[in-house]
């Protein structure tokens, strides 16, 4: 199936809040962006509920380097062909699953509640960004955030990225109810090794708390998969933030 036609849109209205957060209704909150006067270092300053993202000291992206080799727990992956929707929420578009999808490490599960795209990434890796990253956000019983990031390099097109944007949501609010055959496990790298530390949202409200496993193997996108997101969304990344002395893992 041919890609959609794209538009390149200057000014986006946020009706949606963070790309990170599981609740998609704004409820009221402030408006926010990646560049300007509502850009990253201007978050805390949008509203009292995102002082975190200024006084924070667990915060999130992060340089990766220097990580301590350890036995973490496999990631036991259980992912279910079962994406709902595709929606385009101002500040990139996030599929949002169906319930059943979930993940287990160290005997503690988190469900999958949805995953979206930034490029380049936003964590790097010895000063170094990835082409694009997905990052799949979980949620556990007892309320912590886990979010596995996937890593993505140019290369030859990647097959479930192909379906996902053949119904790229291209305005603010547009919401693409997606087909059953689309199978999320595709997206991930063989390798399930993984880099792990204590972080945030990299989104307003910052919150802290979330456990982060970034997989240390990527996958590869094609240079007009890319451009298809980057068309759409020029900016949609956090600056890296000081590790503030945090142990940064990584499973042998």
């Amino acid at each position: 199936m041919p890609y959609k036609k794209h538009v390149i849109f200057a000014t986006v209205v946020t009706l949606f809040s963070s790309g990170e957060a599981p609740v998609l209704a704004s409820g009221g909150k402030s408006h926010w962006g990646y560049t300007g006067h509502e850009g990253p270092a201007q978050w805390s300053k949008l509203n009292n509920d995102y002082h975190m993202c200024k006084a924070g000291k667990k915060q999130s992206p992060i340089d990766i380097s220097n990580a301590q080799g350890t036995k973490l727990g496999n990631i036991d992956f259980n992912y279910k062909a079962n994406p709902k929707n595709i929606v385009n929420n101002g500040h990139t578009v996030q599929v949002n699953m169906d319930k059943g999808s979930h993940i287990v490490i160290s005997n503690k599960t988190y469900n999958l509640l949805q995953f979206h795209f930034h490029s380049p990434s936003e964590h790097t890796l010895d000063g170094k960004a990835a082409h694009m990253v997905a990052h799949f956000v979980h949620k556990a019983e007892d309320n912590q955030l886990g979010v596995v990031a996937v890593l993505m390099n140019k290369g030859k097109a990647n097959k479930v990225i192909a379906q996902l944007w053949d119904n790229m949501p291209t305005t603010a609010g547009e919401n693409i109810k997606l087909s059953d055959n689309i199978n999320v496990n595709d997206i991930l790298p063989k390798d399930k090794a993984y880099y792990n530390y204590s972080g945030s949202l990299t989104t307003p409200p910052c919150s802290e708390g979330v456990n982060w496993m970034v997989l240390k193997s990527p996958v590869q996108v094609s240079d007009r998969q890319i451009k298809i997101f980057t068309n759409i969304f020029s900016k949609s990344i956090r600056p890296v933030q000081p590790l503030h002395n945090r142990e940064i893992k990584f499973s042998m």
